[in-house]
């Protein structure tokens, strides 16, 4: 027996209770066990995602620095961040396909190599030279590189949790993996202002970033051996994604409760992200600083990273994914109206802050829980593919948020506080905009959503038949005890 292995305690399943299709082997059955090889694979992704978001954010808190070594406009550098918004949706029903196609493995391997070319060619494209002045086009293509690696990285976490831990983890290693990306985010901020006080070490600060990239993606072509374990851990993992990518599609389509998740939820990201993309640009109004503004943003980041913990391992035990992601939605909502009423008042940093940190808090937990949710509420459409639409659902609202957001701003002619600099915007409506779709989008999921926890229920069917012919048969054997 593989030493690296845990056996669980005699679960049992036939491969017909959980799929519904015939079972070629009648008399075979499976004996569920959890490797521990599964944290490693967990941890690869974590660092991989930790690493792409950063380099997805590594010019935005030294726009001026980058802009001064680059030599060329803030809109420019706004743009190195910007592609991963613009490539992350064309490409997002690719990435499913793969990962529920092709397997864990391969995306994972080509999504760290992605990443890593991406962050060496940053680097060496800013080295300095004389002879060629290709800089910015060179950072540009290495964003791209990283842009591209981004959908393959960030849709996997459902998928892994699915097909390496037991239903007693699975939550648990989703947050795990999907809070990575912010915790990334978080590092950026920090990071990037202390290495680059000055635009000549634009170069040394790419470095920094290459260096991890490097080592994830060794680590990921070494370690991961395969897409998914020897035995199954859960009845869930023994059919992931067996239904084909296509008929997924359409199963989705008709799918009432993911519809409404899928909107709903897809709303809410689109909140967060306004909220990270438009933070400064909105306090700086009321006299507050871009110091300030990137402490509201760490406080944001670490509090839903805390939240997010708590509120993963907690589903793991009671399985109540609509209850939490309904209660977490509704609190994040009324953040959000909090937010956009305090943010208007100057001198308010202790309750701007609070604000803020309740924000992430109540937001941040509930992402891996919705994940989740979509997929126990269109299984047995592969993980991927459900969990991924929910992503793209978010960026293309996000998209439109931010349009909209800024088309609602109005120029002020006297703003005395105002740090932020020539053009003084009020945003008191766009405001009470985002806080309006959020309420309503809230509402229209907390009356509407209701769903069977397909997954779930799948697999106590399996435990239950297999426990019937315990007490007809002494034939079967637990495999690997």
């Amino acid at each position: 027996m593989d030493t690296g292995e845990e056996t669980t305690t005699e679960i049992r399943t036939v491969y017909a209770a959980v799929s519904g299709k015939p079972n070629p082997e009648p008399t075979k059955l499976l004996c569920f066990k959890v490797y521990k090889r599964r944290w490693f694979v967990l941890l690869v992704l974590c660092l991989l995602n930790c690493s792409n978001a950063t380099i997805w954010l590594t010019f935005a808190p030294v726009a001026d620095q980058s802009e001064q070594y680059l030599k060329v406009t803030l809109e420019d550098i706004n743009w190195l961040s910007l592609v991963f918004m613009v490539v992350a949706i064309p490409l997002s029903f690719g990435t499913t396909w793969m990962l529920d196609t092709l397997g864990l493995r391969i995306t994972l391997i080509l999504g760290s190599w992605l990443n890593m070319l991406g962050a060496l060619l940053r680097f060496l494209g800013t080295l300095p030279s004389d002879r060629y002045k290709l800089q910015f086009p060179a950072v540009m293509l290495g964003q791209t590189l990283g842009a591209l690696a981004q959908p393959l990285i960030i849709f996997t976490p459902t998928k892994l949790a699915a097909l390496w831990f037991p239903d007693s983890q699975r939550a648990t290693a989703n947050m795990i993996a999907s809070m990575s990306n912010p915790l990334g985010i978080l590092l950026a901020n920090i990071i990037s202002p202390v290495i680059a006080e000055t635009s000549a070490q634009i170069p040394k600060l790419l470095l920094a970033y290459a260096v991890p990239a490097c080592i994830t993606c060794l680590l990921a072509t070494v370690g991961i051996r395969s897409s998914k374990p020897p035995t199954p851990p859960s009845a869930g993992a023994e059919s992931s994604g067996s239904e084909p990518f296509i008929q997924g599609l359409k199963l989705l389509l008709k799918n009432k409760p993911y519809l409404i998740l899928l909107l709903c939820f897809g709303s809410g990201i689109a909140v967060f992200t306004c909220f990270s993309t438009l933070l400064d640009q909105i306090l700086c109004v009321n006299g507050y600083t871009n110091d300030f503004a990137g402490l509201c943003g760490a406080l944001f980041i670490v509090f839903g990273i805390v939240g997010a913990g708590g509120v993963g391992v907690y589903v793991d035990k009671t399985k109540k994914f609509t209850e939490v992601t309904k209660i977490g939605l509704s609190l994040s909502t009324l953040s959000c109206i909090a937010f956009s009423v305090v943010s208007l008042m100057p001198h308010q940093k202790v309750a701007v802050a609070a604000v803020c940190s309740l924000f992430g808090f109540f937001g941040f937990s509930i992402y891996p829980v919705a994940m989740e949710l979509s997929v126990e509420s269109s299984y047995p459409v592969g993980e991927a593919t459900s969990a991924g639409l929910i992503f793209v659902s978010g960026q293309v609202q996000s998209v439109v948020y931010i349009v909209l957001l800024q088309a609602l701003t109005k120029q002020l002619t006297e703003s005395p506080l105002s740090t932020c600099g020539d053009a003084v915007l009020s945003w008191k409506v766009p405001m009470m905009v985002m806080a309006g779709l959020s309420s309503v989008f809230t509402c229209c999921f907390l009356i509407f959503f209701h769903t069977r926890y397909r997954r779930l229920e799948a697999e106590e069917q399996a435990a239950y038949e297999t426990r019937e012919d315990d007490a007809t048969t002494t034939s079967y054997q637990v495999v690997g005890t």
